[in-house]
C-alpha cells in the first residue's frame, strides 16, 4: 500500500511539474528541429532558435527543441514526428537539409504549419518542387550580404581578397558574387585605378573542414591575400586556421555572428535568422500566415546585413554602415543575383578575379 501511495505522489509530483512549464494537455506549442549541429551551434540552429525563443518568451508560448539521431531524411522525420507528438502548431526547420523531409512532412501533417529557412521543399531528386499551404518557405538575397561584405573591406583599406566558397550551390554563388560587385562599386567610389583590386575565387565542391581548404587559403594568404570571405559552413573554420597561422590576416564570417569562431573574423555577412523566424511566428499568430509562397527576405525587410556589434574594421564605422545599407534598401546599387553564370560574366572593371579549381 506504502509502495502505491508513493507512485502515486511520485506521478503527481511529475504532473505538477509539467503544468508549471506550461504543458497541460497540450505540449509543446513551437518547436525547432535541428539540423546536423547543436542548438548552440552559432549558425542556423542557433539563430533560428533565438528568433523562436524571443517570440515564444514575449507571447507566453511553450516551446522545445528536438536534435536528431542522425543527419538523414529519415531521422529529420523522426524528430518531426516527435515534435508533432509534442503538440507543436509551428515546426521551425533551419537550412536547406530540411528541404526533403519537410516535402514528405507538409503532406503527411496539413495541420501542423512548417517554417523552412533557407530552403523550399522538393524531391530527392530535385526532379519536384512543390510547397503545401502550411509551409513557409524563406529564401534570402545572399547577393545582397555578400555585396556589403565585399563594399565594406575595400573601403576599409583592402585591395587583396579572397573568396572561398563551399558547393557551388546558388546561395554560396550569389554570397560570391555580391562580394565582387561590393569591392568593385566600392573601388570605383574611392577613384582607385582600374584593376587596384585583387580577387582569388574558388569553390571547394563540400562544407567540410578539411586540409585542402586550409592548405589553399594559406597559400592564398602567403601570396599576399588579407582578407577571405570563406562561405562555406565548416570550409570556413579550415581558412580561419589558415588565417590564425599567418598572423595578420583576416576572414568575414558567414550567415551569422562569428566573431567568437576566431580573432581573425572581422565581421561577418549574415542572414538575419532570428528576424526571419520571428517574422513568421508573428504571421501566423496574427493571421497573416503566407504558407504555399515563398519568401525572399533582403535587406528592406531586416533579412540581410553585416555583422558590426562585434566588428574588427580598421576604419569602416557603423555610420558608414548604416549609410551603406540604407543605399542597398534604397536599391540605390543594381547587385546581379543571377546565379547561373560565372564571375568573370559579371562585368566588372575594377576587380582582377583569379579562379582557383583546384
Amino acid at each position: 500500500m506504502k509502495k502505491v501511495l508513493l507512485l502515486v505522489l511520485v506521478f503527481s509530483l511529475v504532473l505538477s511539474m509539467f503544468a508549471g512549464c506550461g504543458l497541460g494537455k497540450s505540449g509543446y506549442e513551437l518547436a525547432l528541429v535541428t539540423d546536423l549541429g547543436t542548438i548552440d551551434d552559432k549558425s542556423f540552429n542557433q539563430g533560428s532558435w533565438e528568433g523562436l525563443k524571443k517570440y515564444a518568451d514575449e507571447h507566453k508560448k511553450t516551446y522545445q527543441y528536438y536534435q536528431p539521431g542522425e543527419g538523414t531524411n529519415a531521422a529529420y522525420l523522426e524528430a518531426i514526428d516527435l515534435a508533432v507528438k509534442g503538440g507543436a502548431k509551428v515546426i521551425v526547420t533551419p537550412g536547406f537539409l530540411f528541404e526533403v523531409p519537410i516535402y514528405e512532412a507538409q503532406k503527411k501533417y496539413p495541420e501542423v504549419m512548417f517554417v523552412l529557412v533557407d530552403g523550399e521543399p522538393h524531391t530527392e531528386d530535385y526532379a519536384t518542387y512543390h510547397t503545401e499551404k502550411n509551409v513557409q518557405p524563406i529564401l534570402y538575397a545572399e547577393e545582397e550580404a555578400g555585396f556589403m561584405a565585399g563594399y565594406a573591406a575595400v573601403k576599409d583599406g583592402f585591395t587583396k581578397l579572397g573568396f572561398q566558397g563551399g558547393m557551388a550551390v546558388p546561395a554560396v554563388i550569389r554570397y560570391g558574387h555580391g562580394f565582387a560587385q561590393g569591392a568593385d562599386v566600392a573601388a570605383k567610389e574611392m577613384g582607385l585605378a582600374e584593376g587596384s583590386i585583387s580577387l582569388m575565387y574558388n569553390y571547394s565542391g563540400d562544407f567540410a573542414a578539411s586540409p585542402e581548404s586550409q592548405a589553399r587559403a594559406a597559400g592564398w594568404y602567403k601570396a599576399g591575400t588579407e582578407v577571405i570571405f570563406a562561405c562555406g559552413g565548416a570550409v570556413g573554420n579550415s581558412v580561419m586556421a589558415a588565417a590564425e597561422a599567418a598572423g595578420g590576416k583576416f576572414v568575414i564570417g558567414v550567415d551569422v555572428d562569428q566573431y567568437a569562431e576566431s580573432e581573425t573574423v572581422i565581421s561577418s555577412a549574415m542572414k538575419m535568422l532570428g528576424n526571419s523566424v520571428y517574422q513568421a511566428l508573428e504571421a501566423y499568430y496574427n493571421k497573416k500566415w503566407e504558407g504555399g509562397t515563398t519568401w525572399v527576405l533582403n535587406a528592406t525587410n531586416d533579412g540581410v546585413g553585416l555583422a558590426m556589434d562585434n566588428a574588427k574594421w580598421r576604419t569602416f564605422s557603423a555610420e558608414d554602415y548604416n549609410t551603406l545599407l540604407k543605399a542597398v534598401q534604397d536599391k540605390a546599387f543594381t547587385i546581379n543575383n543571377k546565379s547561373d553564370i560565372g564571375v568573370t560574366d559579371l562585368g566588372l572593371t575594377y576587380v582582377n578575379i583569379t579562379e582557383v579549381t583546384d
